[in-house]
């Protein structure tokens, strides 16, 4: 069972000002269904995808990437009203999953590291201020620190930087997803090569057989062809779902492929 079920923008009269000036949500209509585990938001830039996701996670006040909830999230400020209009319909609410944007990521890794830093910091500052006291007195001055880097190690090794990105991104997402969770995903193909973008859809089928559910912002043709997955494009408002085949996104990139030559020429 899905945990989210539909998304409604109960308000006839929207203000005029962003991000209600959208086509997107001036066009809305009627509920968006969630009925498939993986659900895609497709079109291209400034078509309002990402503002619907971000909107989304400030209505279901999703734990962003870093831990802080959406809706103390100050970068999320101007999405903030359309959140506060919006209406979720749950089949059970769930306060498993996260919202990431890939462009979080980085801030992500750095606080990781800092953490680490610290607690072996903390770790040093005992071995001095217990100096000439016994090995068990330290030992337990040490375990809160301790248990947080063993815990840090269990889940990323060494450490999220001293991976490349894509690598980070995919360790990040093995050790964060969790069964029944609700997953919202800005863009995180971004990081990921074509074939790591591969891996990316084996973990996403993993966690839906776990009864994870996914609503992902994306460009790649390749995590859209996830097996049974809606896509829903923003291109020409109001938004509506599209089969894999006719989308823009896929055609143009299959295109360029088959004829590259005949894309540059004009270069």
């Amino acid at each position: 069972m899905l945990p989210l079920r539909s998304l409604s923008l109960p308000n006839a009269s929207p203000p005029d000002v962003f991000p209600f000036t959208l086509p997107v949500v001036q066009t809305w209509v009627t509920p968006l269904e969630f009925t498939t585990p993986v659900t895609f938001f497709v079109g291209e830039n400034g078509s309002g995808k990402s503002t619907l996701l971000e909107a989304l996670a400030c209505a279901a006040d999703m734990t962003t990437a870093g831990r802080e909830q959406a809706s103390r999230d100050a970068s999320l400020d101007s999405v903030r009203r359309l959140g506060d209009a919006m209406r979720l319909s749950w089949s059970k609410r769930t306060r498993r999953g996260f919202f990431l944007r890939a462009e979080d990521f980085i801030g992500y890794v750095r606080e990781n590291e800092a953490s680490r830093a610290e607690m072996e910091a903390e770790i040093r500052r005992v071995d001095e201020d217990y100096r000439g006291r016994s090995e068990y007195a330290k030992s337990l001055a040490k375990l809160p620190f301790a248990g947080q880097l063993h815990d840090m190690q269990k889940r990323y090794g060494e450490g999220l930087d001293k991976r490349s990105h894509g690598q980070q991104f995919l360790d990040f997402f093995q050790n964060r997803f969790v069964p029944g969770g609700l997953y919202l995903l800005d863009e995180p193909e971004a990081p990921l090569s074509p074939m790591r973008q591969l891996g990316m859809l084996a973990l996403l089928k993993e966690m839906v057989a776990k009864d994870a559910q996914f609503i992902i912002a994306t460009h790649a043709p390749i995590l859209m062809a996830f097996p049974g997955a809606t896509i829903l494009s923003f291109d020409h408002p109001p938004v509506r779902p599209v089969a894999y085949d006719d989308l823009e996104h896929v055609n143009i990139t299959r295109d360029f492929l088959n004829n590259p030559e005949r894309f540059l020429q004009y270069l």
